[in-house]
């Protein structure tokens, strides 16, 4: 369980994985599709979109490559 001072990283997260899960959908794809088209494993990306993973900057950058957006749109509040 989080620390109440670390919850708010957490809460980022799931903001984070909220934003990809709209744009993945709007751009009509699976999580295995947009896995394969992002190169990540799709269970990682589950755990991204679940906010219980905090993804690194270049699984990031895979991510808007493939949503064709740029990293700023992913992490902006």
């Amino acid at each position: 369980m989080p620390s109440s001072e670390d919850e708010w990283i957490y809460d980022r997260r799931r903001r984070l994985g909220d934003r990809l899960r709209e744009l993945r959908l709007h751009a009509n794809l699976t999580q295995e599709a947009f896995a394969d088209l992002c190169g990540i494993d799709r269970r990682t990306l589950q755990r991204i979109e679940r906010g219980t993973s905090d993804p690194t900057y270049g699984r990031l950058l895979r991510i808007a490559r493939a949503l064709r957006v740029p990293v700023e749109d992913l992490v902006r509040e």
